[in-house]
Order: structure tokens, then C-alpha cells, then sequence
């Protein structure tokens, strides 16, 4: 069997494109999942605190025990029942970050919860509220914490992102999917998009080890 790349060739600024539109969501998808899992992630770390407890318990619970595709689906499909009209990135976009946000919310609890509690105690003898040692003693050593696990979860974003081309999304896999449709070379496109991906990851692991490596130099990191 002969492997024919042209397709690949001539379909490259579409496949660019999409890569482009891929980095685009899945960064949104990110941030949003930081800050919906940062205030989960906080909502978990009291049990006497039992409705913010037990609401933010649950939702880990049900988007963790749930496929991402049937999530995706639901915002796609379900909410226009409601009569709520999505643009397909939106709900992309949503979706991803709902998702996301569950296993945020795991790391920034772990990340918290590995801070000494004398830090906390300290904080309190000196005069600061619960909330004012959280913010200025706690969070800034649990940030520096959650940038190695926050890195995995980024490029686990990155590779579930090509789901969201079952939604009219025009990803990088959407646009491949395009090609094939009209060369019929899917093997040469599939491998095309496979290494795009894993140039994508790769660059995003340097990145991530470069910023370790300086935090680590600072002193940052234990």
C-alpha cells in the first residue's frame, strides 16, 4: 500500500487552522475550569461546611463518573429542549470546562491540603481572618504546588479537546475529517493530525518543564 501525503499538503492551512482553533478552546476551556475548580476544589477542603460539602462532592462525583462525550452532547442536544440556544464553540467551550474543572478541583485541594497547617495557624495568631491567610499564605503555596498537576490536566484538555468536532467545531480534527471527506486518504490525514497533537503536547511538556525548572532554581518548589 502506498501512502499519499499530498492531501495533507494541500489541506496544511486548514489543518493549521484548526490546530489554531484547538489551542483557542482548550486554553478558555482551561481557565475556566481554573476558576470553577479553584472555588470546588475550596468548597471540598471543610465537611462541616455540609451543603457546600456535599453539592461540591457531588458534582466531582457525576462529571468524574460520566464520559465526556455524553456531557458534550448534553449541552449540544439537550439544552435547546430548555429552549437555551448555544453557539456549538460555546458549548464546546462549556462542556470542556465543566469537565475540567472536577479534576482541578482535586488538585487544587491536594495542593492545599499539603501546605503545612502551622502556615494557617500562624497566619490567625497574627491577626488575619480565615479568609485574608487563605488568600495571602495559603493559596500562593498551593499555586506554586498545582503547576505540575495543572500541567497534566492541560494536555489531557488538549487531547480530549478533538471531541468537540462532534459538535460542528471546526478543530483540528473537524478540519481533517474535511480532507478525508474528499480525498479518501484518512490513514495519511489521522497520522497528519497525530503528530500535530503531539507537537502541541510536546511543546506545551517543555514549556511546563521550563517554568518548573525556574520555580525549583527560586527556591518555589519543595
Amino acid at each position: 500500500m502506498d501512502l499519499d501525503f499530498s492531501p495533507v499538503w494541500a489541506g496544511w492551512p486548514q489543518l493549521l487552522h484548526g490546530a489554531l482553533v484547538t489551542v483557542e478552546i482548550t486554553a478558555v476551556s482551561l481557565l475556566l475550569g481554573c476558576v470553577l475548580g479553584l472555588l470546588i476544589g475550596i468548597g471540598r477542603l471543610d465537611p462541616r461546611r455540609r451543603i457546600v460539602y456535599s453539592l461540591c462532592t457531588a458534582y466531582v462525583a457525576a462529571i468524574r463518573g460520566t464520559p465526556l462525550l455524553v456531557q458534550l452532547f448534553i449541552w449540544f442536544f439537550g439544552l435547546p429542549q430548555f429552549g437555551i440556544m448555544l453557539p456549538a464553540f460555546a458549548c464546546g467551550m462549556v462542556g470542556l470546562g465543566i469537565y475540567s474543572a472536577a479534576y482541578v478541583s482535586e488538585i487544587v485541594r491536594g495542593a492545599i491540603q499539603s501546605v503545612d497547617r502551622g502556615q494557617m495557624e500562624a497566619a490567625r495568631s497574627i491577626g488575619l481572618s480565615a479568609g485574608q491567610a487563605m488568600r495571602s499564605v495559603i493559596l500562593p503555596q498551593a499555586i506554586v504546588r498545582m503547576i505540575p498537576p495543572l500541567g497534566n490536566e492541560f494536555i489531557a484538555l488538549i487531547k480530549n479537546s478533538a471531541l468537540v468536532s462532534l459538535l460542528t467545531i471546526h478543530d483540528l480534527m473537524h478540519e481533517g475529517q474535511k480532507i478525508i471527506s474528499v480525498s479518501y486518504r484518512s490513514l495519511e490525514v489521522y497520522l497528519a493530525i497525530a503528530v500535530i497533537y503531539f507537537i502541541l503536547t510536546g511543546l506545551t511538556t517543555l514549556a511546563l518543564g521550563r517554568l518548573e525548572v525556574r520555580l525549583r532554581a527560586g527556591g518555589m518548589v519543595q
